[in-house]
């Protein structure tokens, strides 16, 4: 949603005669600005009202005795013109029983005018009476132009204080904004201003640092963990034929020839099979091919034990996912996120709740934002998520053949700055016969430590010993591996 489209929407309410509008953000001076427009476009007066300060009309004096809220309330009530009435953290005053009968008595008055009461705060939980009577209303993330209105801001500010060299080019711009995207405006504001007092420029070299700060905001403040898209050159997949097939021809589904057929862009894939397999490394190489960051969703903090804060915290995930777009969302352990069965019958519903929400936020997201779901257990694996059309495709990952053995151990090995010409690379896959991606990998790990030690160099030999001494999970749950075999046998498509 753009700042005009924010615009347009509270306008339709206002004009629809809702009295009560509540906005759960931290962003007031956003708020305000908005509803500056508003005023000014239906003709209507602004007032705001904080604790400390008491009830004033924008750019006019304050008014003394209004500090408390119910007198705050009962001077909008006297007042004998319409205007638009901005009451900044009024949350906690809702608990006394005498302020909130007050909004509802208002608020059914108002009803009858055009004037409207904004509630805002962060949190902003509503009593049950009042939440009947008031409207929800999210405000999305800023877009690129307010970012970079914000940007042009904190220039011209800068210059008063200092002598500040802007070095950019319009895609340096461009760049710089999707940088800041998925900020709030404050936050925009103070990495831009950092970048800026750290050298007293404002150049491409930024773009570099104001992605590294947003990662450290986004983590956090929320239950993303951020991979910046120069990040994810390093990841490399061993085999996943198929995938990468896949990929290939899916790209094009962002480009402007397949917006011009009608033709949307790939919405996600969903990955199950057998754990340490690549599931989740295939999500960061998705990221890689298609140059884009990367989201992953901390399914152990998506939930917490306030009523109410799991859905926000989904709420939150899934609004950044979108204003940072494109973007690959990375839900790893699916499974653990929107549990099924009588796991999820124990939290009095919130796991169905929440995987509702996520069914109905996967058909209607951005466009720009990738889902890439991995599953290791079936059997919890919700069956609406297996189904086609939920994901482009389900892809099931099986433990590597020989010649794909044989790909992993030259990643690994060029990883730890070994050429893989210097190993018996068949030899090496022969032996692995069971073993998954990440088993492969520690045996190579625990080699190179043996070797490290002893001060020897790493050989052929040295990763055998390492793979004779390790038990795979083929072996040490040989029943669980079959069963997720069978499950998957002729449903998905081999990786």
């Amino acid at each position: 949603m753009s700042h005009r489209s924010s615009v347009h929407d509270l306008k339709g309410l206002m004009l629809s005669f809702h009295s009560i509008i509540a906005i759960e953000t931290v962003e007031e001076e956003r708020v305000r600005a908005i509803l500056g427009e508003l005023a000014s476009d239906l003709q209507l007066p602004l007032y705001e009202w904080s604790v400390t300060t008491g009830i004033r009309r924008v750019h006019g004096h304050f008014i003394a005795g209004t500090e408390e809220a119910t007198a705050m309330l009962r001077h909008i009530d006297e007042l004998n013109c319409e205007g638009i009435f901005l009451l900044k953290d009024l949350g906690p005053h809702l608990a006394n029983a005498s302020v909130c009968r007050a909004i509802r008595e208002l608020g059914q008055r108002l009803a009858r005018s055009r004037s409207t009461l904004v509630l805002t705060g962060e949190p902003l939980a509503l009593p049950r009476e009042l939440d009947a009577l008031a409207v929800q209303f999210t405000l999305q993330l800023p877009d690129g132009q307010e970012l970079r209105d914000t940007m042009r801001q904190v220039v011209d500010a800068m210059k008063e204080r200092q002598i500040v060299h802007v070095d950019l080019s319009r895609e340096d711009v461009h760049h710089l904004v999707q940088a800041l995207s998925g900020l709030t405006l404050n936050q925009a504001r103070r990495v831009i201003a950092q970048a800026i007092v750290e050298d007293g420029k404002l150049d491409a070299a930024d773009v570099e640092r104001i992605v590294r700060r947003k990662g450290e905001i986004i983590e956090r403040d929320g239950v993303l963990e951020f991979f910046p898209a120069e990040e994810n050159q390093r990841y490399e997949l061993g085999g996943f034929a198929r995938l990468k097939e896949w990929l290939a021809n899916a790209r094009v589904g962002f480009s402007a020839e397949a917006r011009a057929l009608n033709l949307q862009p790939p919405k996600g894939l969903l990955f199950v099979g057998v754990q340490g397999c690549g599931k989740s490394l295939a999500a960061k190489f998705i990221a890689r091919e298609w140059q884009m960051p990367l989201l992953k969703l901390d399914a152990g903090r998506l939930y917490d034990k306030y009523v109410g804060e799991s859905e926000k915290n989904f709420r939150k995930a899934t609004a950044l996912a979108e204003a940072m777009a494109p973007v690959v969302l990375w839900i790893d352990e699916i499974e653990k996120a929107f549990p099924t069965g009588t796991g999820s019958e124990a939290d009095g519903g919130l796991s169905q709740r929440l995987f509702g929400s996520f069914l109905t936020w996967l058909q209607e997201k951005n466009e720009g934002v990738f889902v890439v779901g991995a599953a290791n257990d079936l059997t919890r694996t919700a069956p609406e998520l297996l189904r086609k059309g939920r994901f482009d495709e389900i892809f099931f990952v099986d433990l590597p053949r020989r010649a794909e053995r044989e790909q992993i151990f030259a990643i690994h090995l060029r990883m730890r700055k070994h050429d893989p010409a210097g190993f018996d690379l068949p030899r090496l896959a022969e032996t692995a016969d069971g073993f998954s991606g990440a088993e492969i990998e520690q045996a190579v790990i625990s080699a190179l430590y043996r070797a490290l030690h002893r001060k020897e160099p790493l050989t052929t030999a040295a990763v055998l010993a390492a793979l004779e001494a390790t038990v795979p999970l083929s072996v040490a749950r040989a029943e669980d591996v079959e069963r997720i075999r069978t499950m998957a046998m002729g449903r998905f498509m081999p990786v």
